[in-house]
């Protein structure tokens, strides 16, 4: 089933100031809790963290984020955004770490607790998750975002007691009929969770980080053999790397173009054309029988509003008859607007490359 929330990725915005809601001014004794705007010292590097961040250069903004730290290990905004520039590497419980310690300094600020939930949710500890964001809107109870946050999380709990229902009776009507409501309501997102890029007091935004790069270290050129000795010839190379590495490369495009006639499909609301691109084998979320899966889409699809599906930064491993896509899909229809990131796992059959599975996340 496809999931709905929002983002489970960072946001790629300069990270601005760190203020405090002006509702907890009076709760602090000391300003040394929380520093509004960092000192000229620790500006400069947190700014430049910010961009390195944004450019996904994650290393180079974290050893700028803990310069700062070393010289104050207080220091909140440095600490937050150093569990955004974790979250984006990847590391999770590393990220858990920073802003569960956040939360028990500062327990007055909610977004920390927001962004627990999103680490959480992640990992799929629903109820943690929903601890989290009772917390937040403990602390700031007109946090829209965190609001937002639990009734997807409510929603996804729900969903697994339904289909837990199914397990123990499969013919609860009632059950169905439910869990067919929420997957239709969770369906045309693919983020979990809202993560909060800073306070509460600004706008938060929210965007996908892109697919991993991955870099390719140039090939070593070989050496000239010397003019005055005759080398004797060299062994007869094993052909099936160089050949598996061609097929890859050849492949590629094929698998590029597959997936953007894909999107092209559900973006022309070509129902037909859409559920082709998918494998007859195709692993449907959450085990539905196809029937009923494709049912939900053409129901999904067939809405009077405008779709919009964009694909970028993709990247695609070719081995074999098997392929591994992985890109950031922009979605939009009506009022709903969604960044996600996005894998897919296409077999090749007929000479067709076919979706057999898909997922959020890398």
């Amino acid at each position: 089933m496809a999931e709905k929330y929002n983002t489970m990725t960072l946001p790629r915005m300069i990270l601005p100031r760190f203020p405090v809601p002006s509702h907890v001014l009076a709760c602090l004794i000391s300003a040394t809790l929380l520093v509004l705007a960092p000192a000229t010292a620790n500006a400069d590097p947190l700014q430049e963290a910010s961009r390195l961040m944004k450019q996904g250069q994650f290393g180079p903004a974290l050893e700028k984020t803990d310069q700062v730290l070393a010289a104050k290990p207080k220091d909140a905004q440095a600490r937050f955004m150093k569990g955004l520039i974790l979250t984006e590497m990847g590391r999770q419980n590393d990220a858990i770490v920073v802003f569960t310690k956040l939360t028990e300094d500062y327990p007055e600020l909610p977004e920390p607790y927001n962004n627990l939930a999103v680490l959480y949710a992640q990992q799929r500890q629903f109820e943690k998750a929903k601890n989290a964001l009772e917390m937040a809107i403990r602390t700031h109870p007109s946090y829209a975002t965190a609001h937002e946050n639990l009734g997807d999380i409510y929603a996804r709990m729900a969903s697994q007691a339904y289909d837990k229902a199914l397990q123990i009776d499969s013919s609860n009507a009632s059950a169905q009929t439910k869990l067919a409501l929420i997957r239709d309501l969770m369906s045309g997102s693919a983020r979990p969770t809202t993560l909060a890029s800073r306070s509460t007091t600004g706008k938060v935004q929210v965007a996908a980080a892109p697919a991993a790069k991955t870099e390719v270290p140039p090939a070593a050129k070989p050496e000239p053999a010397p003019a005055a000795k005759a080398e004797p010839a060299p062994a007869p190379t094993d052909p099936k790397p160089a050949a598996a590495e061609a097929q890859s490369a050849s492949g590629k495009p094929e698998v590029e173009g597959a997936i953007r006639n894909w999107a092209n499909a559900w973006s022309a609301k070509d129902v037909k054309a859409y559920l082709a691109a998918y494998a007859s084998d195709f692993q449907t979320p959450g085990g539905q029988p196809r029937s009923a899966w494709e049912a939900e889409r053409a129901r999904r699809i067939d809405k009077p509003e405008p779709i919009q599906v964009g694909i970028e930064n993709l990247q695609v491993a070719v081995e074999g008859e098997r392929a591994t896509a992985k890109f950031r899909q922009n979605y939009k229809s009506g009022k709903l607007k969604t960044a996600a990131a996005k894998t897919m796992v296409l077999v090749r059959r007929d000479g067709r490359w076919l979706i057999q599975q898909e997922r959020v996340g890398n």
